[in-house]
């Protein structure tokens, strides 16, 4: 009860638009139920994005996804979040990698997020992204799909009482980790996307994996600029390793080798 109670108060600016004496209670357990689904299976669910083609959840599921939720009749939350989400964005890829995740806003207020509204609304926020989609479920699916993904919104007359909440969700279409509010740290962001791919890099061993451990390991938060940048020192510190280790193996291999010849010899 108090590891919750702390959580809650952690993301205190992440429900909006509440009544303040309602907050406390309401909040604690959108995080709850946020939280819950994390390790458990999003579903797979039919979409259509906003060029009206209908695809599938499952369809996404070659990189890992970000999943944000918005409504197209917000004018105020929910543009706000998505701007903040797309410098995030940005950030992360420049150095994680332009190509190595994906990202979608469902827009769950059914049926006036059409894909009309949806495009409209990526033109607005001056996104242009080919990783990045907007699309929206089916009106009938939209309460199991919110909850599958811990997400409370609950309707009010000027719009939706919702958590500020962006979703994590690894390649096998699980729920990896839960970012919260419009404001957050870039570390709480990058993070879970680093594990997911260095996970995925290791999968198999290849030099093009290789390569992405490394860039992984070295590629560091500065505080400073607030910016992620790769560390040469730390790939330096890591090659050298690799050679000291290198030398090692091959000291030990010549002198089995001698060792063995030497033995046949007498």
């Amino acid at each position: 009860m108090n590891a919750a109670r702390g959580c809650a108060a952690v993301v205190l600016a992440a429900l909006v638009s509440v009544d303040a004496e309602a907050v406390p209670g309401r909040e604690e357990q959108a995080v709850r139920a946020s939280q819950a689904v994390i390790g458990r299976p999003v579903g797979d669910w039919a979409l259509v994005d906003q060029t009206g083609r209908a695809l599938r959840m499952a369809d996404l599921r070659d990189r890992p996804l970000v999943v944000s939720f918005i409504y197209t009749g917000c004018f105020q939350v929910c543009p706000a979040t998505t701007q903040s989400l797309k410098k995030a964005v940005a950030e992360t890829r420049a150095a994680l990698g332009a190509s190595k995740f994906r990202v979608v806003s469902i827009g769950f207020n059914q049926p006036f997020d059409t894909p009309e509204a949806l495009a409209a609304f990526a033109r607005k926020q001056g996104i242009d992204d080919p990783d990045w989609l907007f699309a929206a479920p089916r009106t009938q699916d939209v309460p199991a799909l919110l909850a599958r993904f811990g997400f409370s919104a609950e309707p009010t007359t000027g719009g939706f009482d919702h958590l500020v909440q962006t979703s994590i969700v690894d390649t096998g279409g699980t729920v990896y980790r839960q970012v919260y509010g419009d404001a957050f740290e870039l570390p709480l962001f990058v993070g879970p996307l680093k594990e997911l791919l260095g996970g995925t890099a290791s999968r198999a061993l290849t030099l093009d994996n290789v390569w992405t451990k490394v860039k992984l390991y070295c590629t560091v938060y500065d505080p400073a600029s607030g910016k992620y940048k790769f560390d040469y020192s730390l790939f330096v510190e890591l090659f050298a390793g690799f050679t000291f280790l290198g030398a090692v193996v091959w000291f030990v291999v010549r002198e089995l080798h001698r060792k063995r010849s030497g033995t046949r010899l007498t």
